[in-house]
């Protein structure tokens, strides 16, 4: 992989990311931008460029949004969803242990049997 395909990527999770703040900040906190930025300790302009995936916040700033929007990091970051470990354990509750560590095994040979083909 070539630099400039590394640096299209990351410009195109930055894009993602700063949708995903602005669809949080509008349709799930009903905030302004001015109210969020103050809230997470940025400027409002600065939140406007984090949103157009022009900027990113920091450490601080991202864990000020964690704790008022409820979503995990990973969410806001990656865009992975935040209840699959919350859904996994739920699904999994009903099954032994013995049961899951045979499931995995199963998993790991199908892959293995695929790779192989």
């Amino acid at each position: 992989m070539n630099s400039s395909s590394v640096i299209d990527k990351d410009k195109l999770e930055q894009i993602e990311r700063g949708k995903r703040i602005k669809y949080i900040r509008e349709n799930e906190l009903h905030m302004t931008k001015t109210k969020l930025a103050k809230e997470i300790g940025v400027s409002g302009q600065f939140l406007g460029l984090v949103e157009d995936g022009k900027g990113n916040l920091v450490y601080k700033s991202i864990k000020k949004l964690r704790n008022l929007s409820g979503h995990s990091a990973d969410y806001i970051l990656f865009g992975l969803d935040d209840n699959i470990i919350e859904k996994t354990k739920l699904c999994l509750n009903k099954f032994s242990e013995s049961d899951i560590r045979n499931a995995f095994n199963f998993i790991e040979d199908i892959s293995l049997f695929i790779k192989d083909i």
